[in-house]
């Protein structure tokens, strides 16, 4: 448990705006790995992407940097699939960490955007309609058309795939959990295992959660949105826990585990509850210090 406190405190920390100090694994290939028939990771170390494919075209989760496509692709193709096979792109969350390559993505396959409300504002202005985007620092990117603007529960449909998108706001406004289906390979056929994928669910250090006017890092409802967040993601039934940074779940802890265990170690319901108990807490802690502050003032 107090590694699991680790995590969220360090992804709390972490800005979406500095680019000075980048995490290396940010941008340290990986071999990609299938985690269930259809479902790869074709991230690097730390900043996921997922592959989904289907009999009518691949589904991919996250664009990563301005620089991470060359890897995504090398990382595509290296599993025997088609670069440009890709139809549908989606994101976790809006900042320049996860979608700064989607315009280059999209140049390259011509997939269509579909993105949840609010983020897809921030994807088309390239990060500066972000409510913390006065902020010192901030890491534009080039913005990117939006084909579907997603709301709460919208299913997104290709092949025989389809994922449904939950508004889980707060890290961002349009932050965004993908929940789907998959069989996990050696399992008996028709049985079928969740999938969450959480695209963030932390406050980072500079948000303003309480009302307070005009503050660079909040907006009306930010203490309300996360508080929705993690009552959906309670409500979630999760199997197998992925997320938008492989830290989340542990990706690097259990792919040591991957060649005894086979890729059953990706299910992790327990992990899953537990990182997002830890989370809630850490943002309880942070909300009830700025409102004992703002009660002092």
């Amino acid at each position: 448990m107090r590694k699991l406190f680790t995590i969220v405190l360090a992804l709390v920390a972490l800005t979406p705006f500095a680019t000075a100090q980048q995490p290396v694994d940010w941008t340290t290939p990986i071999t990609p790995f299938q985690i269930a028939d259809n479902l790869y990771y074709v991230g690097s170390r730390d900043l996921a992407s997922y592959l989904i494919v289907t009999p009518q075209g691949d589904i991919l989760i996250n664009a990563n940097l301005e620089s991470s496509p060359p890897l995504l692709r090398a990382s595509v193709e290296k599993l025997g699939f088609h670069w440009a096979d890709i139809r549908i792109l989606l994101n976790g969350q809006a900042h320049f960490d996860h979608v700064a390559g989607a315009a280059e993505v999209v140049r390259e396959t011509h997939a269509k955007v579909e993105t949840m409300e609010y983020d897809a504002a921030l994807m088309e202005s390239g990060g500066r309609a972000d409510f913390a985007a006065v902020s010192d620092g901030i890491t534009p990117y080039t913005p990117v058309h939006v084909d579907r603007v997603l709301h709460d529960g919208d299913k997104i449909t290709l092949g025989n795939v389809t994922l449904i998108a939950h508004k889980t706001a707060g890290h961002t406004r349009g932050c965004t959990t993908f929940t789907f289906q998959v069989h996990v390979p050696g399992e008996p056929v028709g049985r079928l295992r969740n999938v969450v994928i959480l695209g963030g669910f932390a406050p980072l250090s500079g948000y303003r959660l309480v009302n307070t006017p005009g503050h660079p890092a909040s907006y009306p409802g930010i203490a309300a949105d996360f508080e929705k967040t993690f009552a959906t993601l309670h409500a979630l039934h999760c199997a197998i826990f992925l997320g938008a940074h492989g830290v989340y779940f542990d990706m690097l802890d259990k792919l040591t585990l991957l060649p005894m265990h086979g890729p059953s170690v990706w299910i992790d319901p327990d992990g899953y509850r537990k990182t997002i108990a830890a989370a809630e807490s850490t943002f309880q802690k942070m909300l009830v210090k700025q409102q004992t502050t703002a009660a002092a003032q």
